[in-house]
C-alpha cells in the first residue's frame, strides 16, 4: 500500500447526479479540516454504480467543487479505471476462504425473508440500514477460491471473517449520530453477510473504498454520519486486507425543511439551481452552517 507523508483528506462523491447542499458541507469541512493541520485533499470519483452514473455528472462535480472554491490534488482517481486493484483485494479474500458466491436476486432474497417470518412469526433482522440479512442458511452459497468465470455476486461469510473473535475498534474524531466519539468497538456482525463483488463489477462500495484510502494514503476519513454504522464492516475488510484504519471523522447532515436526509434521488435542490438562482458562495457557507 502507498505511504504518504503528512495528512490527507479525501472528497469522494459518485457522479451519479448534481451536488447538493450535503455535499457541499461535506467538502467544504474537508478542505477546513486539511488547512488547519497542513494537510492536503484529494478528489474521488466513485462511480463503480455503472448504470446511473455519468460522464456529465462528473465534470458537473468539479465544476461545482470548483466554485466552491475547493482546491484538490491532481490527478482525479476515477474507481472505474482501477477494477484491477479491487480484484487483487477480493482475490485475497478468495484465498483466505472468507467470501462465497450467491446467484439469489433482491427479489429471490426479499421472498425468502418473508417466507421465514411468517415461518417463525418473527421479524427478520436488519442491517443498520434496515434492509434484511442475507438468510445463507436457506438460500446457500459456495464457499469460493478464486473469481468465478462468470459473473456471479460474491458475498463475505462473516461468521468465517470473525472466526477467533477478531475484536476491531476505532478512533472518531468527529461524533456519531448518538454523539459517539473517542474509540468506537466495530460490531460487523450487524451488516451480515456484506456483498464485496457485484455481478457486474468485481468490488462493491465497502470493498472498494477501504482500497481507495490505502492506496491514496488517505489518513482522515471525513464524511456524514450516515456512514458511520458502515465504518464496522470496513474496518473488518481492513483487517482481513492488512489495512491500517484512518482516524474516522463523521459530522452531522444538513436535512432538508421536513427535517429529510438530502439526497439525490429524492431530488433535493442542486448547488448549480442555487447558484443559477442568483446563490453566492457565501451564501452556501452560510446555510450549511460554515
Amino acid at each position: 500500500m502507498q505511504t504518504v507523508a503528512g495528512p490527507v483528506f479525501r472528497f469522494a462523491p459518485s457522479p451519479n447526479g448534481f451536488l447538493h447542499l450535503g455535499h457541499a458541507y461535506s467538502a467544504l469541512l474537508n478542505q477546513e479540516l486539511a488547512r488547519e493541520v497542513g494537510g492536503r485533499l484529494i478528489l474521488r470519483l466513485e462511480d463503480l454504480d455503472t448504470s446511473r452514473c455519468r460522464a456529465t455528472f462528473a465534470r458537473a462535480i468539479e465544476e461545482d467543487l470548483t466554485w466552491l472554491g475547493l482546491v484538490w490534488e491532481a490527478p482525479v482517481r476515477v474507481q472505474s479505471e482501477h477494477l484491477h486493484d479491487y480484484g487483487r483485494a477480493l482475490d485475497r479474500l478468495l484465498a483466505a476462504g472468507l467470501v462465497y458466491g450467491s446467484s439469489a436476486s433482491r427479489g429471490e432474497i426479499a421472498a425468502e425473508v418473508r417466507r421465514l417470518e411468517a415461518e417463525t412469526g418473527t421479524a427478520w433482522r436488519r442491517d443498520p440500514d434496515g434492509a434484511p440479512l442475507f438468510p445463507r442458511s436457506s438460500l446457500g452459497g459456495k464457499t469460493l477460491r478464486q473469481r468465478p468465470a462468470a459473473g456471479l455476486p460474491i458475498r463475505l461469510d462473516m461468521a468465517a471473517a470473525l472466526n477467533g473473535g477478531v475484536a476491531l475498534s476505532w478512533q472518531e474524531a468527529g461524533s456519531g449520530p448518538e454523539g459517539q466519539r473517542g474509540e468506537i468497538w466495530a460490531d460487523p456482525a450487524a451488516w451480515g453477510d456484506i456483498v464485496v463483488a457485484r455481478k457486474e463489477v468485481a468490488a462493491s462500495y465497502h470493498l472498494a473504498v477501504v482500497v481507495d484510502d490505502a492506496l491514496q494514503g488517505v489518513t482522515t476519513v471525513v464524511r456524514g454520519q450516515d456512514l458511520f454504522q458502515a465504518t464496522a464492516v470496513q474496518r473488518l475488510l481492513q483487517h482481513h486486507l492488512g489495512i491500517a484504519p484512518p482516524l474516522y471523522h463523521h459530522h452531522p447532515l444538513i436535512r432538508g425543511g421536513a427535517r429529510e436526509k438530502l439526497s439525490k434521488s429524492l431530488a433535493s435542490k442542486s448547488l448549480r439551481a442555487l447558484r443559477a438562482e442568483g446563490a453566492t458562495v457565501l451564501d452556501i457557507r452560510r446555510a450549511v452552517g460554515l
